[in-house]
């Protein structure tokens, strides 16, 4: 492994080890784990020396303590004991051989590291699948380096990594090191990550934001531009394969809809503003019409008639499901935009369609400056002292309010850190109430939560512990900041909520194993007591 000081010593493989299980719960002992075959050490090249950019230094740095991280905390072998586990379980009754196992174990080896780097990197996966082609640092962490042959994995390959493991199951793993993190673990060993200094787990702030969805802004509107456009184009594309039904080219009827579109842009400057927004909106009605029928109609022949082309079912399938979900929708894109622009009624946050294209998003009101109101899902976050996060709860449905999210998120915190080890909740105004109170009082909690009255506020606000906890709320939104803008991507590419939740879970672990990266270790420390002599 390469030392901080530059020295090579030769490289570890980053592949799981052999040996017992210590790393898991007690849970998990009373569940026997597949056994993990022991890799088998390669001839790998040796890192090239890099000088004359700190930045790079310093992120060189920050893979390899990651790299011991991922070794010393067991959430590697547990990775992979849990993908070998879910990967057995699906082959049924056969048994594969030793090389098919060996082969799956470093595979899922290489898909936490490649997640992990992807997120640290904020890259897409196509993006990724270039720079671990062009990087020997990059491929040294992810394990692909070879003498012979480099393979990197394929931008498919890297979104199959994405879905290795389900994402309870990789929340187990989050769990795992931030367990690990902490001085002296349940079972009463040391902290296995050689911390200089203790990881401050017994107070959490929390605070709640929203993940925004990679969508337009839902004008009424556009939404049957974005239906016209996907119908279209799927229409298109079936034309292409050689089943056709009689119509004008779709491109027509595309450029239509945009001429529309210019047409009610520049309705909203006229004098009769409404009434130019509302005969608009008849014409775009017509022509999403038109559009429709035509769609169904190539839909009906591709179902009836895929044999004729040259896909296969599964392909068609794809097409097939690709045009139902737009027609499924389109009636109530366009009562909505009927209610909103001819009718002039309002319609309900919960009935609004905001996107064709990604389910479970809601309109969520923060108030905040330049963004009063933002669309996605909420999210609550937990962090310690050091800015590792211990909880994270990403909402499918519309959120509670913060203070119904405090005694939940409460319950995930001790189930990660351990009972008795928290022993105070730092927060704003949102969380504060006479339940939460009641709450943290029970569970003989430090209340640090901002009362809501203005009298208790003066009241408290001179107690140095209360005045020491609302202090350092404010690096929470710091906090949600770097999440946000470095790990989740702004906006976070994925959808649907699944995989924003999935999404969350790489990037916590992702900015956890940073986090940790760039604490002070046990060698630094001495080393710098020894140079002080």
């Amino acid at each position: 492994m390469r030392k901080k000081d530059g020295h090579d010593t030769g490289k570890s493989v980053p592949c799981p080890k052999s040996g017992g299980y210590d790393v898991f719960t007690r849970s998990q002992r009373n569940n026997p784990m597949p056994h993990v075959i022991p890799f088998q050490t390669e001839l790998r090249p040796v890192l090239p020396t890099v000088r004359g950019n700190v930045d790079y230094r310093n992120f060189e740095e920050d893979l390899l303590r990651i790299e011991e991280i991922l070794d010393l905390s067991g959430i590697e072998r547990m990775f992979v004991a849990l993908s070998l586990e879910r990967w057995l379980a699906q082959s049924g009754q056969r048994v594969p051989t030793a090389k098919e196992q060996s082969k799956f174990q470093l595979r899922s080896a290489q898909a936490l590291r490649c997640l992990v780097l992807k997120q640290l990197l904020g890259e897409d996966v196509r993006g990724m699948s270039r720079r671990l082609a062009e990087c020997p640092l990059f491929q040294w962490f992810c394990g692909i380096d070879r003498l012979e042959e480099i393979r990197v994995p394929s931008k498919s390959q890297l979104d199959r990594f994405f879905h290795w493991l389900p994402q309870e199951q990789l929340d187990q793993v989050i769990g795992r090191l931030i367990r690990a993190s902490a001085t002296v673990t349940a079972d009463g060993q040391t902290n296995r990550l050689r911390l200089a200094n203790d990881l401050e787990l017994d107070t959490v702030w929390m605070d709640s934001t929203c993940v925004e969805a990679n969508v337009h802004y839902p004008i009424d509107w556009v939404l049957l531009r974005d239906a016209t456009r996907s119908l279209m184009k799927a229409t298109a594309l079936i034309r292409r394969h050689g089943l056709k039904h009689r119509m004008q080219e779709p491109g027509y009827f595309l450029r239509e809809m945009n001429r529309q579109c210019i047409a009610m842009s520049q309705a909203g400057k006229a004098e009769d503003s409404k009434k130019a927004r509302k005969r608009v909106l008849r014409r775009m009605k017509a022509i999403v019409g038109v559009v429709q029928r035509h769609a169904r109609r190539h839909r009906d022949l591709l179902d009836a008639c895929w044999q004729e082309t040259d896909w296969t079912r599964p392909e068609a399938e794809r097409v097939l499901g690709g045009i139902d979900g737009i027609l499924a929708q389109l009636p109530a894109a366009l009562k909505q935009a009927h209610e909103r622009i001819i009718g002039g009624r309002l319609v309900a946050n919960e009935d609004k369609i905001l996107s064709l294209y990604d389910k479970n998003l809601h309109v969520i009101v923060r108030g905040k400056a330049g963004v009063e109101v933002e669309f996605g899902n909420t999210l609550l976050i937990a962090e310690q002292a050091q800015g590792l996060v211990v909880d994270w709860k990403l909402h499918r449905e519309s959120a509670p309010a913060d203070s119904r999210q405090l005694g939940s998120s409460l319950e995930r915190i001790e189930s990660r850190v351990g009972s008795g080890v928290l022993k105070a909740v730092g927060g704003d105004r949102g969380f504060d109430s006479a339940a939460n109170r009641e709450l943290l009082a029970g569970k003989e909690l430090f209340n640090g939560l901002c009362p809501r009255g203005v009298d208790e506020l003066s009241r408290r606000r001179h107690g140095k512990r209360f005045g020491e906890v609302q202090r350092r709320r404010s690096q929470t939104e710091a906090r949600i900041s770097i999440l946000k803008n470095d790990f989740f991507g702004r906006p976070m590419r994925a959808k649907g909520y699944e995989h924003r939740a999935m999404s969350v879970s790489w990037s916590v672990l992702a900015h956890n194993l940073w986090v940790l990266a760039r604490l002070e270790t046990l060698d630094e420390s001495e080393n710098e007591l020894r140079e002080a002599a």
